[in-house]
């Protein structure tokens, strides 16, 4: 069966990954295996259901919505797919799209400084390292005391080290991120 009348958000994510989201015909095993579905406001399934649609209001909801925001990346929506279509990677489309359009809500700016704090982490010491994460994320988020009386536990166990530890092959990461950079320019 061919398809090709795709809405904006299925060109999008056919742009951008090469898959179909005609194709998903809503057997609902993304949803089913998802762990974080009973999590979200809409599931897998329905965020690819509101992906083939071609209004404007589901273009709305999907982009609006939590579920792109509390997916975590793990892809057993990919893996259980039977039409071999990846879930996971239209979450990532669309949480660009949702960011871009500025249509995130205020839960989700936290989500996204979260994000943006972790890769600038890598981007600049090569590794994930706790405290330089954590105080980027605090000051992004200006969520400041949330979870101040945890600091002491993590440090008293050895869990939150104050200073990061930088690798070697820094410059290679950072030329990973430039370029990752000049393609989203294009």
């Amino acid at each position: 069966m061919s398809h090709t009348q795709q809405s904006e958000l299925g060109a999008r994510i056919a742009e951008q990954t090469g898959m179909n989201v005609l194709e998903c015909y809503q057997c609902g095993k993304c949803t089913a295996g998802c762990p974080m579905a009973k999590y979200m406001d809409l599931t897998p399934s329905q965020v690819m259901r509101l992906c083939q649609m071609s209004d404007e209001g589901a273009k709305e909801q999907v982009l609006r919505s939590g579920a792109i925001w509390t997916c975590a990346g793990c892809l057993t929506c990919t893996q259980r797919c039977p039409k071999q279509l990846d879930p996971a990677a239209a979450m990532d489309v669309l949480r660009e799209l949702s960011n871009r359009e500025k249509m995130t809500s205020p839960q989700r700016r936290k989500i996204l400084a979260f994000h943006k704090a972790f890769l600038t982490t890598v981007r600049k010491t090569g590794r994930m390292s706790e405290f330089p994460l954590v105080r980027r994320y605090k000051i992004s988020s200006r969520d400041f005391f949330s979870d101040v009386l945890l600091a002491p536990l993590m440090v008293a166990k050895g869990k939150l080290g104050f200073k990061a530890h930088k690798i070697k092959g820094r410059s290679q990461i950072k030329t990973i991120f430039q370029t990752c950079a000049d393609l989203a320019r294009k």
